[in-house]
């Protein structure tokens, strides 16, 4: 047998054992928290520049460029060396993760929103202006669920992308599922096993954000058709 594997070097650890599970909590939860908060923004931006507001559209505009053409890791070092150097403060890194992601997220969640904003039929809102219902009221109750139910799946696979480039934070000390499988490489040398193990782990999670995600959209979205 010319490579032998070694997995039980890995389970039979339980200093390696709670090392993963703590990574993937981190994981877990960084990706969750920077997706609801990150879709949150997104919809202010994408509302700002549906709207046309003067100048605070080319802002939101100019905001989702620079998101989607700079890479994530760049940004996760803006936030977590660069504005505490211009600023001095000191946060925890996990924080620091948590918002790099966030205005990660809402970069590419505010795209695909505006996108679905303006294919909004064009002969609703005309029908909604001549039944005299205010531009508001047309905006949350046609424009909005409509964007919704037909970019949800988009949204999701965003979703599931930017999740799987989250072990990038581990670059700035994050102890994260990454980090968590670097650190028990660093021990036991065992680099094969190790990442066969990440890769599993990373999968179910993704397939198990899927399930959440179709499982809230049965729930609430679908009320929309």
């Amino acid at each position: 047998i010319l490579f032998e594997l070694r997995f039980f070097e890995i389970y039979r650890s339980s200093e390696y054992v709670g090392l993963l599970l703590d990574g993937l909590l981190v994981t877990g939860g960084l990706s969750l928290g920077a997706g609801a908060a990150g879709f949150l923004v997104a919809i202010i931006f994408a509302m700002v520049r549906y709207w046309h507001v003067p100048v605070l559209r080319n802002i939101a505009a100019s905001y989702v460029e620079f998101i989607r053409n700079t890479p994530l890791i760049v940004q996760l070092f803006f936030f977590a060396f660069g504005l505490p150097a211009l600023f001095s403060y000191v946060w925890p890194f996990w924080c620091h993760a948590l918002l790099a992601l966030t205005v990660n997220f809402s970069g590419y969640f505010s795209a695909i929103l505006y996108s679905g904003f303006i294919k909004t039929p064009k002969g609703q809102l005309e029908a909604a202006t001549a039944l005299g219902i205010n531009k508001i009221a047309t905006f949350y109750k046609i424009v909005l669920p409509q964007t919704l139910h037909t970019m949800y799946p988009s949204m999701c696979s965003q979703f599931i992308f930017i999740f799987l480039t989250t072990g990038v934070v581990s670059e700035i000390g994050v102890v994260d599922l990454t980090h968590a499988g670097l650190f028990i490489d660093s021990r036991t040398f065992r680099s094969f096993e190790v990442f066969i193990v990440l890769t599993v782990f990373y999968i179910l999670m993704a397939l198990a954000f899927r399930v959440l995600l179709n499982f809230l959209y049965s729930k609430t979205l679908k009320r929309a058709e």
